[in-house]
């Protein structure tokens, strides 16, 4: 019995670095499809994500040195705590995912821990349903794109939105951290930006600029890096196996088999 939990320990300890062994000797031999797809997801970036994410990561963290988000803790305080056990500021996340879609909410998220407006808990319940996809992925790419009809992409968005507050709403009862609250908001309170004027315009303005720039660079090598590891997984045939594999699961649901790929893909080319 020792042996065998020795074993699986193991395992277990070297399953990362046995990965990126594989992951760096597939790069060699599938070199020539993993330019093309690493050139593709560099397309996909500078093409799509970058036009419609980063004028709003732009936007939000000027938001971030106004008053609006205070403004908005203090007038739906009374619908975000009773509902989503959140802070009120929780809603400026909500709204500004609702609007501009992934992944502009988790990025406002993860800011309000680190300046101390949510606690580490508050900070898992809100990100379980403010990062969501935007009207123009949902409505344009997917109602008007893939199904032609404008209607349908509304439907979808008006159940995505729906299914989200559904989300939050069960994620209230996520762990209980009211002792923690009070000591980190005391603690990081001193780290929220000033609110912007004519006097510091220039300095936030190129603050706002750098740090959208490194979000969209991060966003670009996780682009660029999944699409590479599809690639070795066409090439090598795992994808395939993994789609024999959960395809008899997909028809015992009515689900047809031409949908595998794509759910483990992500699809990836039609972002």
């Amino acid at each position: 019995m020792y042996k065998i939990k020795w074993i699986v320990l193991k395992a277990k300890n070297m399953f990362i670095p046995v990965s990126i062994c594989l992951f760096t000797v597939f790069l060699l031999i599938f070199s020539n499809a993993n330019l093309l797809s690493a050139k593709k997801g560099l397309t996909l970036w500078a093409n799509s994500v970058v036009p419609s994410l980063f004028p709003f990561f732009i936007a939000t963290e000027l938001l971030g040195y106004t008053n609006v988000i205070s403004i908005l803790g203090k007038l739906l305080n009374k619908f975000m705590r009773p509902i989503f056990n959140v802070p009120g500021e929780g809603a400026f996340p909500f709204i500004m995912g609702i609007i501009s879609g992934y992944p502009i909410g988790a990025k406002i998220v993860s800011k309000f821990k680190s300046e101390g407006i949510c606690t580490n808990i508050e900070a898992e319940r809100l990100i379980a349903f403010t990062n969501n996809s935007g009207p123009l992925f949902i409505i344009g790419t997917v109602g008007i794109g893939l199904f032609r009809d404008t209607n349908t992409g509304i439907l979808l968005f008006i159940t995505h939105i729906l299914a989200c507050l559904t989300v939050g709403f069960i994620f209230r009862w996520w762990k209980s951290d009211r002792k923690k609250r009070s000591f980190l908001l005391q603690e990081s309170s001193s780290n929220i930006p000033s609110n912007i004027s004519l006097s510091n315009l220039g300095e936030v303005l190129a603050h706002s600029i750098m740090s959208a720039i490194n979000t969209i660079f991060l966003i670009g090598g996780f682009i660029v890096l999944f699409s590479v590891i599809i690639s070795i997984l066409e090439n090598s045939k795992v994808l395939n196996l993994l789609i024999d594999f959960i395809s008899p699961i997909l028809s015992a649901f009515g689900v047809s088999v031409n949908y595998a790929k794509g759910m483990l893909t992500r699809n990836i080319r039609t972002y």
